[in-house]
């Protein structure tokens, strides 16, 4: 056991290849948090909050828009986001020119990108029932999805069988139990508050993503960090469980990254990003991967 968490433990699975929780919950018992209350009772002001820093995700979105056309080419543009939220990764795309699509659980959020953005989003949840139902596509984006499945392996296999050949995959997941919040938790006192079930059952490191990434079916691309939020707890601001805190450190996060990225400077932040990747940094790993296609050990 690696940590413990009220009735949930959470192990170093060899089998699996990275840190999950047990037991694991039931899927009808997912289905009633993510349809219903992750936007109204577990983050009721998440959907304000993300609409607030919406310049910001722009910049984010295009960066990440930017690394899939360089890999797919000017041909290739059909997406879909799996767990799309309040849709603004699809509406980025959207104004790029890309036929976009989203599937999400949050009844909440799914309304928000369909009645308000206009979006093409179905509600439900990507299962081997809704698959065949979906289309084929070029990329595929799922942005802190992985987390919050109890079969994640499975949900990677749903998402090969949705890319076309050579399509590309964006994934994006928390970097839990990183160096930082090892320092944080085991030498300054904190409790690791990263460990989240029944929301959170899965827990990755770069190594770890890739690696299972890799025993689905596909080629890793690139992998990157993002800014490592919890450098803010080890120079003294404490913001866990103190929301305004929280927001004023991410509003640093942003005010960085927008100066970088608006100077002109986006590929040094690239490669300190990377830097940090290879460090094991950073709050959340970005990989992207490829659906190798049929002739592709030719």
């Amino acid at each position: 056991m690696v940590q413990a968490a009220g009735e949930f433990q959470v192990i170093a699975c060899e089998g699996c290849g990275y840190k999950h929780v047990l037991p694991l919950p039931t899927p009808e018992q997912l289905r009633d948090i993510y349809s219903h209350e992750y936007y109204t009772q577990e983050k009721p002001a998440y959907i304000e909050h993300y609409l607030e820093d919406k310049p910001w995700w722009d910049l984010v979105y295009r960066e990440r828009y930017e690394r899939l056309e360089q890999w797919l080419g000017p041909q290739r543009r059909r997406l879909l986001d799996v767990g799309s939220g309040p849709g603004l990764f699809l509406l980025n795309g959207r104004e790029r020119g890309w036929q976009v699509r989203g599937i999400e659980p949050s009844t909440r959020a799914a309304q928000h990108s369909r009645d308000t953005l206009g979006l093409d989003v179905r509600e439900g949840f990507l299962d081997e029932h809704s698959v065949g139902t979906l289309g084929r596509y070029d990329a595929l984006n799922l942005g802190e999805v992985l987390e919050h499945l109890p079969d994640p392996a499975g949900m990677l296999g749903l998402a090969h069988r949705l890319l076309d050949d050579d399509g590309v995959l964006c994934l994006v997941v928390p970097n839990d139990f990183n160096p930082f919040q090892r320092i944080l938790q085991q030498h300054l006192g904190f409790k690791p508050w990263w460990v989240a079930p029944p929301h959170h059952l899965n827990y990755f490191d770069h190594d770890s993503l890739a690696a299972l990434v890799r025993r689905c079916g596909f080629e890793v691309l690139q992998v990157e960090s993002t800014f490592p939020i919890d450098l803010f707890l080890l120079m003294g601001h404490n913001y866990i469980g103190n929301d305004a805190l929280g927001r004023q450190a991410h509003g640093q996060r942003k005010h960085f990254e927008t100066a970088l990225l608006e100077s002109g400077a986006g590929e040094l932040k690239t490669r300190l990003y990377r830097a940090f990747a290879d460090c094991g940094l950073g709050r959340e790993v970005v990989l992207y991967a490829r659906k190798p296609g049929h002739n592709a050990a030719a």
